[in-house]
């Protein structure tokens, strides 16, 4: 990342040091923040700190305002991990909180001042249709916005189309992987699913164990195409390595658990991100001996290619190739997602179904129209 983002990248490691930062620094911070998806996290780092009482009032307020929000969602994970509980009662197999769901029932690091989407759940695939049948019992339906769409996650993804809540219009993720089954890493969830914990104050649930909650926050940061809340998702990977990386026997077990889930490559990348950009406490014997680990010209262009990426997440201060990063960031996790045979003829197909500028116009100006 460029100098412009150093006194973003340095309140993310030293919440204490926003205390001394000038009206000038301030005035770009809190846009690269806002944009990059950490502004909220920054203000539940300097509530930690005891220092927000001396940020300017202007901060203060829009801190308080996107912590206002991250406590409300909270609050309605807590309700429809509940909800969920009954509609899913009956399924004789385990349910584990992924990402979000999962810090928040967890009371893990990250969950403060982070801001949901959607509420993420992992069951057995062959509890898959179970599950599904359940949940549309429940009210829960599919927000597939087309047939392809059904079958393209059906067939080949590791989850099945998101499901929309028809009163409450939550967003719930049904996962049976955390990779797709077309991917070119190849891991099985029920090794998961067997270290899992179960949630004190919601027992239909389970939580991911330390080393696997480490190895999906990685791995869903490296297989991603969109990069823009990049920063925001290292962040989430730091928060969890510091919290577990004191354990006893922690960074060996992690390591052992990525070559068990052939998880290595992406670990790899996610903690030299969180050693160089967070000065995460990451041991260099873990980074020399991980599972995977690329060859030198592989580590080179993937570190010249996110140092400009992370940058795309605020217009304003993008180094220079950012977007042809991003493009070949783009195109990387399509090719690790599906293989050339069938992921050709899949963006052929969503280029084609995509509408028309004039279209899109027409349909906004006659929403009553639309279908």
């Amino acid at each position: 990342m460029t100098p412009q983002w150093d006194a973003l990248l340095r309140s993310l490691r030293d919440p204490a040091c926003m205390a001394g930062h000038s009206e000038a620094t301030w005035d770009l911070l809190l846009r690269q923040a806002l944009s990059a998806g950490v502004l909220a996290r920054l203000g539940a780092l300097a509530r930690a700190a005891g220092i927000e009482p001396s940020l300017p009032l202007a901060v203060r307020r829009q801190m308080r305002a996107l912590l206002a929000v991250s406590e409300e969602q909270r609050r309605a994970v807590r309700w429809e991990l509940v909800m969920l509980s009954r509609d899913l009662g009956d399924l004789p197999g385990p349910i584990m909180l992924l990402k979000g769901a999962a810090y928040v029932a967890g009371d893990l690091p990250p969950a403060p001042g982070r801001l949901f989407s959607d509420i993420d759940i992992l069951v057995p695939h062959e509890q898959l249709d179970h599950a599904e049948a359940a949940l549309m019992l429940g009210g829960w339906n599919s927000a597939a916005e087309s047939a392809y769409d059904e079958r393209y996650y059906r067939q080949w993804m590791h989850e099945l189309p998101p499901l929309v809540h028809v009163r409450r219009q939550t967003n719930l993720d049904l996962h049976h992987n955390i990779l797709p089954l077309t991917a070119r890493i190849k891991t099985q969830s029920a090794p998961l699913l067997a270290a899992a914990s179960r949630v004190a104050e919601f027992p239909r649930f389970s939580l991911p164990a330390p080393a696997d909650q480490v190895l999906h926050s990685a791995t869903h940061l490296m297989h991603e195409g969109d990069w823009r809340h990049g920063l925001r998702d290292i962040a989430d990977l730091d928060s969890l390595l510091r919290h577990h990386g004191s354990m006893p026997g922690f960074w060996n077990g992690l390591l052992a658990r990525a070559a068990e889930l052939s998880l290595g490559r992406p670990l790899f990348y996610g903690l030299e991100l969180c050693q160089t950009y967070l000065h995460t406490p990451v041991p260099e014997e873990a980074l020399q001996r991980c599972p995977g680990r690329p060859g030198p010209l592989a580590r080179a262009l993937m570190r010249a290619l996110l140092r400009r990426a992370l940058t795309g997440a605020h217009r304003g201060s993008m180094a220079p190739g950012t977007q042809l990063a991003e493009f070949a960031l783009y195109v990387r996790s399509h090719y690790l997602r599906m293989p050339l045979h069938l992921l050709l003829p899949h963006l052929i197909v969503k280029a084609v179904s995509r509408p028309s500028p004039n279209q899109a116009r027409s349909e906004d100006a006659n929403p009553a129209q639309q279908p």
